[in-house]
């Protein structure tokens, strides 16, 4: 199926690696996994081995050097497999953009070349059930001692910590902060630490990546935990939300690719009176329209990443990319599932069990309405509303 994107050299030959392993695996374990709650750990060692994981990680700690638009493809090519890896983004991009822009040498050593073979990963704790889009009005709070800090708190909503060796924690600096303003830190704390644990939040979301809270009763750690500066946690914190956002652009983009070419093959294939059911335009105008909003939203994205790696301010570009994939991908799977009739709703045909995942998509990392505030403010000059 054609598109509006046109690869590099470099860009055919990551999306061919990607979909080669994608295809050994198949669509049907990722999903089978999912169902049983089982993690993906052979697809996740194969991404590794092949340099996948950590392709937009510095050399030096064993990436592939690349940078966002790199990690685009292959998260984009994996959702149109019908992968959508929500840990991907989590642990190679989210914490590993973090790490690498600001963790000491001694942790960058220690963490970035585990995150980009996939032998570590690691979840981000953000969220708390009072504090999501307004991100500094975290509750949990980390207190200095004489050997590290002390960590108490909770965490709500924080994906795939089951699989993970540590959380990239955020918390208010209880030593900093003022009543009138939260100052955070941010702490790599290991999931096996006394005090730590979490509960698996019931969710219909069909995914290996499943949701938790988190408890942090008096956790302690060492002075090495700390990223970077004590105090500027909320700079460090949006060195990861823009990937992020990028990112869940990337993965819409793929699932609108998978459910249009789902619904084409089988538009094509299915008859009713001798004719195929994509020879009609009830059928076939419904479909070309979501390749459209599909495609716009893959070069939205494709914009973001390259601001972002050129180093420009791609906030602006990270939030429409993030809407319009959101929005374009939740489409295009409605409208596949309605190409299919019955068979949509068939574990066979692997489109509804995609739902709940794209549709978090439009509610995470950040909601529509927030993104509409942002783009109403910022690059509109409107007045704030909150």
């Amino acid at each position: 199926m054609s598109g509006l994107i046109n690869d590099t050299e470099e860009h055919a030959a990551i999306r061919a690696a990607v979909a080669g392993i994608a295809e050994r695996h198949g669509a049907q374990y990722f999903l089978q996994r999912g169902r049983a709650g089982e993690d993906i750990t052979e697809l996740w060692k194969d991404l590794g081995a092949s340099g996948l994981l950590g392709v937009h990680l510095p050399e030096e700690y064993g990436g592939g050097g690349g940078g966002m638009a790199e990690a685009v493809v292959v998260v984009e090519e994996l959702a149109a497999h019908g992968m959508p890896m929500l840990i991907w983004v989590i642990s190679p991009a989210i914490c590993g953009c973090i790490l690498a822009h600001h963790a000491s040498e001694e942790m960058k050593r220690a963490w970035l070349p585990g995150i980009a073979d996939g032998s570590q990963k690691m979840a981000f704790g953000l969220t708390e059930p009072d504090a999501g889009s307004n991100s500094h009005n975290v509750k949990t709070t980390a207190r200095k001692t004489a050997d590290g800090w002390v960590i108490s708190g909770s965490k709500y909503y924080i994906s795939a910590v089951d699989q993970c060796d540590a959380v990239l924690l955020v918390a208010r600096d209880g030593d900093l902060s003022t009543p009138e303003k939260s100052r955070l830190s941010l702490f790599v704390v290991p999931t096996d630490a006394k005090g730590f644990s979490y509960q698996e939040i019931d969710t219909s979301i069909v995914s290996p990546d499943k949701q938790f809270t988190l408890f942090l009763d008096e956790v302690e750690v060492g002075e090495d935990a700390l990223i970077g500066t004590a105090g500027d946690g909320l700079r460090q914190v949006f060195d990861g939300l823009n990937p992020e956002r990028i990112l869940v652009g990337a993965i819409c983009g793929g699932v609108g690719r998978y459910a249009i070419e789902k619904a084409v093959a089988y538009a094509k294939d299915r008859k009713v009176w001798s004719t195929p059911i994509g020879a009609h335009q009830g059928v076939a105008h419904p479909l070309a329209e979501c390749h459209v909003n599909v495609e716009l939203s893959r070069l939205a994205t494709a914009l973001s990443a390259h601001q972002f790696d050129a180093g420009e301010s791609a906030g602006e570009a990270a939030n429409i990319a993030k809407f319009s994939a959101s929005e374009a991908a939740l489409a295009a799977l409605d409208q596949a599932i309605q190409t299919h009739g019955g068979n949509g709703l068939a574990h066979e045909y692997g489109l509804s069990e995609l739902w709940f995942i794209t549709r978090l998509m439009r509610t995470a990392p950040v909601s529509r309405e927030m993104v509409l505030n942002y783009v109403a403010q910022t690059s509109l000059g409107l007045p704030r509303s909150y």
